[in-house]
């Protein structure tokens, strides 16, 4: 009776083992799941975003460049030269980062998830992200974000612009009336 009790014991310890061995493997699949169902429009609006601020960066770096060093007769064909490779780097960027999501994703967002979640918990995340509500909202997002902020800016227009009014007679009055305003560069248009 004792080596059947003991037999039953490493048998239910052997069971116990294996069950928790495949709920770290079940649990990660579930946060490898929730992390891809919720890559959706936002987090391409977001790569795009981070490629787009590098862009700025090269324009407001090249802009001036332009205007000091290419004289005038050439500036036109060298702004769209430049304006080609521009729209180039901005694709190559948007691509180059969005090739980091997967692997960001699977290093530190599975881990996190799987970390702070319970298995429970996660397979409730997943069905949210599956319903028909989330997907019409997550296809419907960026369309509703543009009009958000177009009338966002519609409606701050007018206060922004007295506020710039503002600072501009306080400018003005730091720097004094005889200030030389530099000259305006070229914006490089996208």
């Amino acid at each position: 009776m004792k080596k059947l009790m003991t037999a039953l014991a490493i048998a239910s310890l052997g069971f116990t083992a294996a069950l928790h061995a495949q709920t770290p493997d079940a649990k990660t699949e579930l946060a490898k799941k929730v992390v891809a169902l919720q890559q959706g429009p936002e987090l391409e609006r977001l790569v795009a975003q981070l490629a787009g601020s590098t862009t700025q960066d090269l324009i407001a770096n090249w802009g001036p460049k332009l205007e000091a060093n290419v004289p005038k007769a050439k500036q036109q064909k060298a702004s769209e030269d430049l304006n080609a490779e521009l729209k180039k780097y901005a694709t190559d960027t948007t691509q180059l980062i969005g090739n980091q999501v997967k692997k960001v994703s699977t290093d530190i967002l599975v881990p996190a998830y799987a970390e702070r979640f319970t298995q429970e918990e996660l397979q409730q995340i997943a069905m949210f992200f599956e319903s028909p509500a989330i997907k019409k909202y997550q296809a419907t997002a960026p369309e509703l974000g543009k009009v958000f902020i177009e009338k966002l800016i519609e409606a701050s227009r007018p206060d922004v612009l007295a506020r710039a009014k503002q600072f501009d007679d306080a400018a003005l009055k730091i720097v004094g009336p005889d200030a030389v305003a530099p000259k305006a560069s070229k914006p490089i248009k996208k």
